[in-house]
Order: structure tokens, then C-alpha cells, then sequence
């Protein structure tokens, strides 16, 4: 019986040095952008990409699979990454929710967007990929702090001529909601104080 726990121990080992010579080699940067958050990102396809020849040159494969699940009435997608060699495994799972009320997206798209969000977190966490300063570390998801940019604006409208245009102009940004929509407001701005 010892024996074989030494034999256990020393294949764990094994193992175990092939995730940290993968962890170690991984270089995964941030090569997307997202231009209305002004941030960069990865996302599973560029860590994928990135793992693929350091899998070979370990002889280890890497598989990962979706299960659709349910927590009370939240449905969610969870993904396990699971790195293979010589018969034996890690792996590493990560969860997504599924927001079937996305806008602008189908149902299909809604599972997708979960599944690739699932994906990369759970390739993050076996490849031991730091995110602290990725999107969701600098995004605000929209709940960003508008107040400095609409006192700028509001400031911006006193330049309007027309009481009208003026009042309607203060109005739109003391509704407005989102940076984009401000943005846009302030754009009009210009063309509006540049007649």
C-alpha cells in the first residue's frame, strides 16, 4: 500500500510540473480593445490561441465543456477547463449568468456571450492569467459617476442662444444615463454653440 501511494504521489508531481511549465510559458496579453470602455481585454479564443503550442510541446491536451445550469430561478452557464496528460487531469470550473433580457441579442447570442465569458474565466483560473486590471476590474457597467461630465455640460449650455434649445439641451443631460449618451449630447453641444 505505501508503495503505491509513493507512485500516486510522484505521478501528481509529474503533473504538476507540466501546469507550472505551461503557467510559467503562457503569455496571453490583452490584444482586444474596447473602444466605449476604453480598455483592453483577452478573451478565451486569444488564450486559446496562446495555449495551443504549449500544449504540444507538453504533450497535454486541453478540453473544455458547457453544462447549463440553475440557482433558484438564475440560469448559468458553467465551463470546466480540463488539462489532460497521459490519462490523468486538472481542471478548473467558472460560472457565467445568462441574461436571456439582453438587448439587442438573440437567445442564442445571450448563451454564447455566457459560454465564451465562462470559458475565459475558468482558462484564467487553470492558467493562473491575472485579470486585475481587465474590464471587469475598470468597468463600471454602465453605473459609472456622471456628475463631473454633466456640470461640464450644463456649463456648456449656458453658450446656447435659443432659451428653447438651451432648456431642452440641460434637460437631455440631467436625463441622460450613460457616458455614451453624454457623449452624444455633447457633441450636439458643439454644433449647436458653434453656430
Amino acid at each position: 500500500m505505501q508503495a503505491r501511494k509513493q507512485v500516486f504521489y510522484n505521478f501528481q508531481t509529474y503533473q504538476m510540473k507540466q501546469l507550472i511549465n505551461i503557467q510559467s510559458e503562457l503569455k496571453a496579453p490583452k490584444n482586444q480593445f474596447n473602444s466605449f470602455g476604453k480598455y483592453h481585454y483577452r478573451n478565451a479564443e486569444d488564450i486559446l490561441e496562446a495555449v495551443k503550442p504549449i500544449l504540444l510541446k507538453h504533450g497535454c491536451t486541453l478540453t473544455l465543456s458547457d453544462e447549463i445550469k440553475t440557482a433558484g430561478n438564475i440560469m448559468y452557464v458553467e465551463t470546466t477547463a480540463r488539462l489532460c496528460h497521459e490519462g490523468d487531469f486538472m481542471s478548473v470550473t467558472a460560472q457565467a449568468g445568462i441574461d436571456l433580457n439582453a438587448k439587442g441579442m438573440s437567445q442564442a447570442q445571450c448563451f454564447g456571450a455566457s459560454s465564451s465569458y465562462a470559458r475565459k474565466y475558468a482558462l484564467s483560473g487553470l492558467f493562473l492569467l491575472d485579470d486585475s486590471k481587465d474590464a471587469d476590474a475598470t468597468n463600471t457597467h454602465g453605473k459609472e459617476d456622471l456628475t463631473d461630465y454633466k456640470s461640464k455640460l450644463i456649463i456648456k449650455c449656458q453658450d446656447i442662444t435659443d432659451a428653447m434649445k438651451r432648456a431642452s439641451a440641460q434637460r437631455s443631460i440631467n436625463d441622460a444615463s450613460a457616458m455614451a449618451d453624454l457623449i452624444k449630447i455633447e457633441k450636439r453641444l458643439n454644433e449647436l454653440t458653434n453656430q
